[in-house]
Order: structure tokens, then sequence, then C-alpha cells
């Protein structure tokens, strides 16, 4: 159960909303104000090493932090926005603390019972949707480097699921495996 806080923001971002294939990755992040956190910023604009590093900080010093996905089956049933929407609403559900304020990277809104706000490269400008945003991608390229152990012919690990010309090669050549989202047009094409 999770108990409300006056004063709580938590910050929410996704990962994963471009790529061929794979879960689409959300994480929401309540910082503690005493235990700053230093170098937080886009996840995009990091390094890999960095956001490892900061990775481990956050999970380490956040007040709480919960990462959600919503699954190929339900990118290619709903939609990629809405499955986005979908794992931001789990994560938010996810946090052990219920926040006063809600604020999301982005334009877009999910359906939750908190106030929020959506605030446009928020990754960049508010450091909870920066360490969401790390808490997202992280995860999400653990994911692909553990998919690239199943199907290495792709080449996961290094693309990490985006419509790279090594990746739609390996399409054109292998087929679809499980973790592609047939409802992308590179994929639903090799599979005509």
């Amino acid at each position: 159960m999770s108990w409300y806080v006056p004063g709580l923001i938590a910050g929410v971002d996704e990962a994963g909303r471009g790529p061929l294939a794979g879960p689409v990755v959300a994480a929401a992040v309540i910082l503690d104000e005493l235990q700053p956190i230093k170098g937080l910023a886009d996840s995009k604009k990091l390094t890999a090493l960095r956001r490892e590093k900061l990775y481990d900080e956050i999970l380490g010093k956040a007040l709480c932090c919960s990462i959600a996905q919503a699954s190929v089956e339900e990118i290619d049933t709903l939609n990629i926005l809405q499955a986005t929407l979908l794992a931001m609403q789990r994560a938010v559900a996810g946090l052990r603390l219920r926040p006063h304020k809600v604020l999301v990277d982005g334009n877009r809104l999910p359906p939750v019972s908190i106030l929020a706000e959506a605030i446009v490269k928020g990754d960049a400008l508010v450091p909870c949707i920066s360490a969401a945003s790390i808490l997202a991608k992280v995860y999400r390229d653990r994911w692909c480097a553990e998919y690239h152990l199943e199907y290495p012919q792709y080449g996961f690990a290094s693309h990490k699921g985006y419509g790279t010309e090594q990746h739609l090669a390996a399409l054109r050549e292998h087929g679809a495996c499980p973790q592609h989202r047939k409802s992308f047009a590179p994929v639903s094409r090799v599979l005509r």
C-alpha cells in the first residue's frame, strides 16, 4: 500500500518508444532532497558508463523508485502511445510512497489519480524526470543485452532494437523473433 506524503514529487519518463523490438519501459522516481545526486541529465546525453553509475546511485539514494513496462503484445494491441502511457501508469502505481504530484516528460499524461503535469523536455529540465529517464533507459538497455544472448543474430546489444541498417538486414535475413513489434512497419513488411 502506498502512503500519501505532502510535497513529494515523482518524475516519470520512458525508454523504448522508437525501437522495433522489446517492451516500452517507464520509471517513476521520488528523489530525496537530503541526498542530492550530481550529474542528473537526459539519459540520451549521458554515456552508457555514466548512466550505469547514476542508475545505482538513484536506486541507493531516492526515497522510492518504480520501473514498469508494457509488453510487445500490449504495444501491438494498443499502439505505442497507449502502451507507453500504460507503462507510465504502472510505474506510478508501483511507487511505495504516493506523491503529491507527478511530473511527466513530454506532452501527454498517463491516466493517474494524482495531480500531474506534462513537461516538454522535462528529462533535461527536472531532476526527478532525469532520474526516471536514466532508470528506464538502463533497464531497457539491460533487457536488450539479455535478449541478445538468446537471439544474437539481430544485434540487440549494439542497436538496442532501433531500426539500424544492421537490424533491418537481420530482419530481412532471419524474419522476426517473438520480441519484434509486429505493428511496426519494418517488421510487418518482413512478415508478409
